[in-house]
């Protein structure tokens, strides 16, 4: 039987919460951006979205930047009520249903706004802050098994703003408390992952190699110069996918080059912007998803949001955009659909398998210590992760100890790591490269 010809497509949405920007705020993220010094005004915003001011041939992107939908954000969680009230409801998921019959799909990848000492914009910051706000809200309107729960991640910025972009993990002290944070007060660890800014650096990418299968960050496109006309895109400073395949192929990297082919185990997969100010997806650009369905290629087709901004917008321009394509490539089917589901039917023929670890918590010559060992399946990259809460409330990621099968890992409580009477909860997780995951936790009371 000849194999179907499906494009995926996955709506990624970056869950942010509120964001409130003043009229000076814009104004100071336009000089920033273009190096364009204006008197912050009504006047003038309205002349430069008319393309009045002569800007050296930049008009037309200035004013997409400043375009009316790009700046009506949600200032507060009830705007996001509001808006999920409308988008999550039944009628408008099945506005336009997919080959088999399905609704629209989000994938919340949501961010933990912490270690942030000023908030001109209003972030919500807080461990969870997000992450809970959007599980109630899943839960109010019956979207919890239609929609997927992922994780989204910002560097920490150098003088710890929340409205300013970074790139180093390695300066990001608060990245293992977030996972550590996840794993033991909320018992979720994410398997499908997307770098915030779109950045990632050979520090995100030996990071994500450890534990996380699924990468949806590649933002490659075709026509290079409208970053170049931008001072946070030029040169690769943010979002720089210019090497990576943009013909919508799902591929694993290169241990040195996340953006090249190669051996590295985890998948990366393309996520167009959704009218933005840059690399969005076109009416073209999903033509050509479809046509290589239909050349044979597994197709994940991506697409990027942010929640602060109008979520209806952008998905009624891509269901426009999808039924168009599927109307020209009639023998091609597309699937709305979660982003784990995505990855497997593309990168493992639609294989899935779970995993299993026995982990356990016991006493040796009056010493606390841990084992791991796999009962099915296999764990990916080279061992699970270990979260510990101590007594005093500090969240704490550290190495195992390898077995010499490749299969189990240890971990001794003492004064060289965590000492045991420090420790109230141990916590592992791990994923499989089916994107299966596993995470147990134990009271340290024994």
């Amino acid at each position: 039987m000849p194999k179907e010809k499906i494009v995926y497509v996955v709506h990624g949405i970056d869950t942010e919460g509120p964001l409130h920007e003043s009229l000076s705020a814009t104004f100071e993220r336009l000089q920033d951006t273009f190096d364009i010094n204006l008197t912050p005004s009504y006047a003038n915003l309205q002349k430069l979205r008319n393309q009045e001011i002569d800007l050296d041939g930049r008009e037309s992107v200035v004013a997409k930047f400043l375009d009316p939908s790009l700046l009506t954000y949600n200032e507060t969680w009830d705007h996001i009520d509001k808006m999920l009230a409308r988008i999550l409801a039944k009628d408008y998921r099945n506005q336009i249903t997919d080959s088999f019959g399905g609704g629209w799909v989000y994938n919340w990848f949501c961010l933990d706004h912490v270690g942030f000492e000023v908030n001109p914009r209003g972030k919500d910051l807080g461990y969870h802050n997000v992450y809970d706000r959007y599980m109630e809200f899943l839960d109010k309107y019956d979207s919890h098994e239609i929609d997927e729960m992922d994780w989204h991640f910002h560097p920490l910025s150098t003088y710890r703003e929340a409205h300013r972009c970074a790139t180093s993990y390695e300066n990001s002290p608060h990245l293992h408390p977030i996972l550590c944070r996840k794993i033991i007060e909320r018992n979720f660890f994410p398997s499908v992952f997307r770098a915030g800014f779109h950045v990632e650096r050979p520090d995100c990418h030996w990071f994500l190699e450890q534990w996380i299968p699924f990468d949806g960050t590649n933002l490659a496109v075709d026509n290079l110069e409208e970053l170049e006309m931008q001072n946070d895109l030029r040169n690769g400073r943010f979002g720089d996918w210019r090497r990576a395949p943009s013909d919508w192929s799902v591929y694993h990297p290169d241990f040195y080059d996340y953006q090249k082919p190669g051996q590295c185990r985890r998948s990366i997969a393309r996520f167009l912007n959704v009218n933005t100010r840059f690399a969005n997806i076109t009416q073209e650009e999903t033509d050509k998803a479809f046509r290589n369905a239909q050349n044979g290629m597994d197709v994940m087709l991506g697409l990027a949001s942010h929640d602060y901004r109008e979520l209806s917008t952008e998905v009624d321009m891509a269901r426009e955009m999808i039924q168009k394509s599927s109307e020209k490539y009639q023998d091609v089917k597309f699937k709305f659909c979660k982003a784990k589901h995505a990855f497997n039917q593309v990168v493992n023929a639609g294989d899935y398998a779970p995993l299993e670890l026995d982990v356990s918590l016991y006493r040796d010559a009056g010493a606390l210590k841990l084992k791991i060992l796999t009962k099915s399946g296999e764990v990916f990259g080279p061992q699970p992760y270990l979260a510990i809460k101590t007594k005093s409330g500090r969240f704490i990621h550290d190495n195992l100890d390898f077995g010499l099968d490749q299969r189990s890992w240890h971990y001794v409580f003492d004064a060289d790591s965590v000492l045991d009477t420090d420790v109230e909860v141990v916590g592992v997780a791990a994923n499989n490269k089916y994107g299966h995951t596993f995470i147990k936790n134990l009271k340290a009371d024994i």
